[in-house]
């Protein structure tokens, strides 16, 4: 897949901010198909743009980020929210990917990083600035229940397939897991679509929620 196929909304009441957003990443190949002022008309402008990932703050005025996420994915299941706030606060991100976001960072990140976190967002990859993950980790393994399965238990998984699931979990692609392995990434994804399978399952991201509430991401 290429750059260019993927197509961002960005999201922010900002116009400098938002501007310079749009024009960074589509001077590295990304489609800026549409940009919104705030969570109304984001939530409005994204079923007509559909794009793959939406790129938004939180604090947006009278109607909150968090809305616009549920509001956003409620019309489009299938794409991926980044929150690019300037807030790192434990609620704003917990709440954030409790509505559905896929990733979080704050504002300090360099272009370069945004750039990164959008590819992988769009790839269906969590991306949390470092510190923030921890923190969803750890309100995850407290508020988490008992895991799926036809007696409550959580379905067994091989040794192998618990590892390459906690890598995943910590952001690392098919590659950078088989490089780490030794494995091919082709054999990485088998492991991924066989876990999925067993905890019925259907992304990647329910895949990293199960991991996280399991613990498996910090390990």
């Amino acid at each position: 897949m290429t750059d260019g196929e993927i197509t961002v909304m960005v999201v922010d009441d900002h116009p400098i901010w938002r501007e310079g957003v749009a024009r960074d990443l589509t001077e590295r190949g990304l489609k800026v198909v549409a940009t919104a002022p705030d969570a109304d008309a984001a939530v409005r402008i994204a079923p007509a743009a559909r794009p793959r990932v939406v790129l938004m703050d939180l604090n947006l005025g009278a109607t909150s980020g968090v809305a616009a996420i549920e509001g956003i994915l409620a019309k489009l299941p299938d794409t991926k929210v980044l929150v690019l706030s300037a807030s790192g606060e434990h609620t704003d991100v917990l709440e954030a990917v409790k509505a559905g976001a896929t990733g979080y960072l704050v504002k300090s990140a360099s272009a370069e990083e945004l750039l990164a976190a959008v590819r992988r967002t769009a790839d269906g990859f969590p991306v949390f600035t470092p510190g923030l993950a921890g923190l969803v980790l750890g309100e995850y393994r407290r508020l988490a229940g008992e895991p799926p399965g036809p007696d409550g238990a959580a379905p067994a998984l091989t040794d192998r397939e618990t590892e390459v699931l906690r890598l995943v979990a910590k952001g690392l692609t098919a590659k950078q897991i088989g490089e780490r392995l030794v494995v091919s990434h082709r054999t990485v994804e088998s492991h991924v679509q066989n876990t999925l399978r067993k905890l019925q399952l259907h992304n990647r991201a329910q895949l990293v929620r199960y991991a996280i509430e399991q613990g498996l991401a910090d390990e």
